[in-house]
């Protein structure tokens, strides 16, 4: 059974990382790729120029990829709550809805799991059970990530959310995984390195020897 048998490709999944700046983007571009599927970022907020739905442009390859519009954008590079305060507006989990996608959909949060969307306090889990996702974590390799990646798959399991698996971003550190997996019993469906060269032939390469390891 390959990787990607593991994975039920049916329900959308909602990649979510332990942190902000912990690689989501590149992450999802690898899962677009990897799996042909489609790609989401319900908020946006820092970026008017596109933000990660122009990135992911870039970087997958498919000639049939879509990217469906952003239900919230915010030019501020602030929480989704705060930005959307300034621009007199506020995020309401509820009133999000998923693409009609006939391909396996993508969908990238904003930051981690307790990022708040509004001063009503939702927030990105909270985003996540009312789309009824399954989810991604992706980890980057720090010091103290064993703690972050802890807190954030209790979370998850606390909520009943269905976790298909981990990714790790960058260089490894001894024993980080072996102490997760033990401890959470989860999935790691592959390692992405930091690449030398973000874009398209890169991603295509990378996808390419997932299911050789």
């Amino acid at each position: 059974m390959s990787k990607k048998d593991t994975l039920n490709l049916s329900t959308p999944i909602f990649v979510t990382g332990i942190g902000t700046d912990v690689g989501k983007t590149i992450v999802s571009a690898i899962l677009c790729e990897w799996l042909n599927a489609n790609y989401w970022k319900p908020v946006q907020s820092g970026d008017p120029d596109g933000g990660d739905s122009k990135t992911l442009k870039k970087l997958v390859s498919h000639s049939s990829f879509e990217i469906y519009t952003e239900a919230y954008r915010f030019d501020a590079p602030l929480s989704p709550h705060a930005a959307a305060q300034l621009e007199g507006k506020e995020i309401v989990a509820d009133s999000l809805v998923i693409p009609e996608s006939r391909k396996p959909l993508v969908i990238e949060g904003a930051g981690g799991l307790l990022v708040p969307l509004n001063y009503r306090n939702e927030t990105i889990c909270d985003l996540i059970i009312n789309l009824k996702t399954q989810v991604i974590v992706v980890v980057k390799e720090y010091l103290g990530n064993i703690n972050h990646t802890l807190l954030t798959v209790a979370h998850l399991k606390n909520n009943n959310i269905k976790i298909a698996g981990l990714v790790f971003v960058g260089e490894e550190l001894p024993h980080t995984w072996e102490i997760i997996e033990k401890m959470t019993g989860l999935t790691l469906l592959f390692r992405v390195p930091m690449f030398k060269e973000l874009n398209r032939k890169a991603i295509l390469s990378f996808v390419k020897q997932i299911d050789n390891k």
